[in-house]
């Protein structure tokens, strides 16, 4: 089956529906004898394996943009300025400036990528019920399609709060336009049904790296019961990751070596692969290098870096001294013809490769110190901090070379978890969701303008003398949530705005 077929967009699909629908004459109705179409494939274990690579497949171009939401939206990062080109004020750039609209282009393709996968997966699990495959193998293929799932509605929840909840196919394409959004408590009672299923039927170890297994069934259920406020049944529910072999790395670098890729740190990871023409590599290292660095962060000279992602002066301040992780997460600047260049960028995934713009990296999703983190956090918001919960902490801070923390108050040991998270998890896409689960929609308020604040002021990358618009940092507490992206609301009449969006 096309991989570019399974990345059609919900809407693109309804036009097709409605067109096959429509089209009578047999010229128009023959079967393409290159293609497998849809009915004549989930005939083995093979196709359906082909269709779940191809589900693992679309986790890369959702990753591949989802810095934009997570990291250059909160405070975490910024960008790296160019007063001659704005061609992305009006797309990536708004998330910096809190000026996303409904008609945002990054708002249109975040959602349409979720949808286009989860229209995969729910046609596969179809075919899947009704298929007559190895048993064991049924089970296991149902807990990754139901894991991968669960992990998109969890996404679309935080961005959008109410969506639309579908988990089966249309049968007529009429339907679509009744589709209507579903209130939170239903999206979230899906995404547990999921995980609870999938944490029974996935194995503790994958047969192949990279693959979903029970940890990673388990470690997100624990995060999904965390953002719910439910501290015990997260507590318990991650407590049970902590008995599967996983355990930090004694290198905090070897989480990101493209060489050590999936390593006993690594829970689940979008996997990539550089050096060759499969179209499979990731390029993370050119889109987060500084724009006028050249071949000083890639390697490769004549390259042109997007200076996108770039770490702020407060992202690089939370470091405490001493700490291992900030020189292999973050650099000061480059040097370029025998001159420093003083921007900052994001090192994390700076590493060599043989092919200009092909790098070898994965995307860390799910990491045991993650894990690690959020059972400190969800003892202590239970019943404060005890010797567990600082056990948890400690780990994580030794690995770095810090102290160990003691003695804290349940505020101060809320902050100093929040603050651990935001140092071992920098440039991961944890930001923005941290700060939406540990804030009210009142405080983030506050919080992202007191960020933008200092940005006016003192901007972490010079302007080349372009002024702010007076648009920009200016955070509403509607933002809590991202817009419904005005193309779906044209198509479907049913679907609602989002408060302060109209």
């Amino acid at each position: 089956m096309n991989r570019n077929m399974k990345k059609i967009s919900f809407y693109i699909i309804l036009s097709l529906c409605l067109t096959q629908i429509s089209c009578k004459e047999d010229f128009l109705t023959t079967t393409d004898p290159t293609r497998i179409g849809r009915d004549l494939f989930y005939q083995n274990q093979t196709q359906f394996e082909q269709a779940l690579n191809g589900v693992y497949g679309q986790l890369q171009t959702i990753t591949n943009s989802a810095y934009i939401q997570q990291e250059i939206m909160s405070d975490n990062t910024t960008f790296d300025f160019n007063p001659l080109d704005r061609g992305g004020a009006a797309g990536w750039e708004a998330f910096e400036y809190s000026t996303v609209n409904q008609g945002n282009g990054e708002i249109a393709s975040l959602w349409n990528n979720h949808y286009s996968t989860m229209y995969n997966i729910n046609y596969a699990l179809e075919k899947l019920a009704a298929s007559k495959i190895d048993a064991t193998a049924k089970s296991v293929l149902e807990g990754e399609f139901k894991f991968i799932r669960a992990y998109h509605y969890f996404n679309l929840v935080r961005y959008f709060g109410d969506v639309v909840l579908a988990t089966k196919t249309l049968t007529n394409p009429n339907e679509a336009f009744d589709l209507v959004r579903s209130p939170q408590a239903d999206v979230y009672k899906q995404i547990l049904a999921d995980l609870a299923d999938a944490s029974k039927l996935l194995p503790a170890k994958p047969a192949l790296k990279g693959r979903a297994s029970q940890g990673a069934a388990l470690s997100l259920l624990g995060k999904v019961y965390l953002t719910q406020k439910n501290y015990a049944a997260a507590s318990s529910t991650l407590k049970q990751v902590t008995s599967l072999g996983y355990a930090l790395n004694a290198n905090y670098k070897d989480n990101f070596d493209p060489a050590k890729k999936n390593g006993v740190e690594s829970i689940f990871e979008v996997q990539y692969q550089g050096g060759n023409d499969l179209g499979e590599q990731s390029n993370f290292m050119y889109v987060f290098a500084p724009r006028l660095s050249a071949g000083s962060v890639t390697g490769f000279a004549n390259t042109t870096p997007s200076g996108r992602n770039i770490p702020t002066r407060d992202m690089i301040n939370a470091y405490e001294a001493g700490d291992a992780r900030k020189a292999i997460s973050v650099q000061p600047g480059y040097t370029l013809n025998g001159t420093f260049v003083g921007i900052p960028y994001v090192s994390k995934y700076q590493y060599t490769h043989t092919i200009t713009g092909r790098t070898d990296n994965n995307w860390p999703v799910l990491r045991y110190a993650d894990v690690l983190l959020m059972l400190a956090e969800s003892i202590n918001e239970a019943s404060g901090p005890n010797a567990e919960a600082y056990d948890y902490l400690n780990q994580v801070r030794k690995r770095a070379g810090l102290a160990a923390v003691d003695g804290l108050s349940k505020d101060a040991f809320r902050t100093a978890v929040l603050k651990e998270r935001r140092v071992e998890l920098a440039f991961e896409n944890h930001r923005w969701f941290d700060l939406q689960r540990t804030l009210t929609p009142t405080q983030l308020t506050a919080f992202m303008n007191a960020h933008g604040a200092i940005e006016k002021v003192n901007p972490t990358v010079a302007r080349g003398g372009i002024a702010f618009n007076a648009l920009d940092y200016v955070y509403s507490d509607f933002e809590y949530y991202l817009p419904i992206p005005a193309p779906q609301i044209l198509i479907n009449k049913n679907l609602t705005q989002n408060p302060g969006y109209n």
